[in-house]
């Protein structure tokens, strides 16, 4: 039997779909920086690069993807609205798109979502519908209130327009390297579902190809590794129980895991007792606000998981909405 090798045009999503979303999100999402620190780069051994997406619209890189994805729904449909899943930063991204395009937002959310992820979500204007991680099924529970109100459902990062919008991030990622005259060998992502890791490796495949990108994983959620290394994608035994709550994804997603399969590394797990140290070194060194599963590559790269000397490194820090409370806690423990 002879097996057809998977090609840019057989996946979700390519390079041009990236290109387009980005002229979409220009004049909407913000440019954010890529950021160094003499004191990183001598801790790790490595030129570091931290792509700053906690400094994005909402506070995450989700606002990319939302908007990308609404932009693409017909308006006579888009105005029936929208629903979404999320734990926090995929719900704001997705009330704040829906606000700028004049139409309502369903956000089925977990009740343990940090409280000010709910507060922005719905200060956004949508309406939020709680659910229980261990008991409850979120999508079951979106899928209703979509045929009820005909709203189009937004995945968190299984959908191709999602993936294209997360994707801006690894075009920015490349041209602002190109600029500096550097190239990266080593791209470190936050992952969940995987809609962002699988638009920047596509982004990166295609502007810097040497570059390899590589999951970053709450400790015993780390299923895209896993799955990475059986060749099929498995699931966590937990659907809870880390402070990373924006990366507690069940399995990859299955459109997610075919880009995952042919432009992605296998990754680290890293363990939630480095991730307060990890946000306070960001607020230390870098100046950033971030939060438990923004600074998880980071957090990696601190805690030695990665092998880069001598290498010029990316992180992507992807979101910054922590609790006030976590942050002081964090600053508090692991003064600089």
């Amino acid at each position: 039997m002879t097996i057809e090798p998977v090609t840019e045009a057989l996946l979700p999503i390519a390079i041009g779909d990236i290109e387009a979303a980005a002229k979409r999100l220009d004049g909407e999402a913000i440019r954010t920086p890529l950021l160094a620190s003499a004191t990183l780069d001598e801790k790790v051994g490595a030129r570091v690069l931290v792509k700053a997406e906690c400094l994005q619209r909402t506070g995450s890189f989700k606002f990319r993807g939302a908007f990308n994805r609404l932009s693409l729904i017909p308006a006579d449909v888009r105005a029936n609205g929208v629903v979404a899943c999320s734990s926090g930063n995929h719900a704001q991204g997705v009330a704040e798109a829906a606000r700028l395009f004049g139409v309502p937002a369903t956000i089925v959310m977990p009740h343990d979502a940090p409280a000010i992820k709910r507060a922005r979500t719905e200060r956004s204007g949508a309406k939020v519908v709680v659910y229980d991680r261990e008991t409850d099924d979120r999508e079951a529970i979106a899928a209703a209130i979509s045929e009820r109100t005909g709203a189009t459902f937004v995945h968190p990062y299984d959908d191709p327009g999602v993936m294209a919008g997360q994707g801006t991030i690894g075009l920015e990622i490349a041209a602002d390297l190109a600029a500096m005259g550097l190239a990266a060998d080593r791209v470190l992502v936050p992952v969940s579902g995987g809609g962002l890791i699988a638009g920047v490796a596509v982004a990166m495949a295609a502007k810097m190809p040497h570059a390899i990108c590589q999951p970053v994983e709450p400790a015993g959620f780390d299923d895209l590794s896993r799955s990475l290394v059986a060749g099929v994608r498995v699931t966590n035994e937990r659907r809870g129980g880390s402070i990373a709550d924006a990366l507690l994804a069940a399995t990859p997603g299955r459109n997610t895991f075919e880009v995952h399969m042919r432009h992605v590394a296998s990754g680290v797990g890293v363990a939630d007792e480095a991730l307060p140290k990890a946000m306070a070194f960001a607020m230390n060194e870098l100046k950033i606000v971030t939060e438990p599963g923004g600074v998880i590559a980071l957090a990696a790269l601190l805690e030695g998981l990665f092998t880069v000397k001598g290498e010029t490194v990316v992180v992507v820090a992807s979101g910054g909405n922590a609790d006030p409370d976590l942050i002081a806690e964090a600053i508090t423990t692991y003064r600089g």
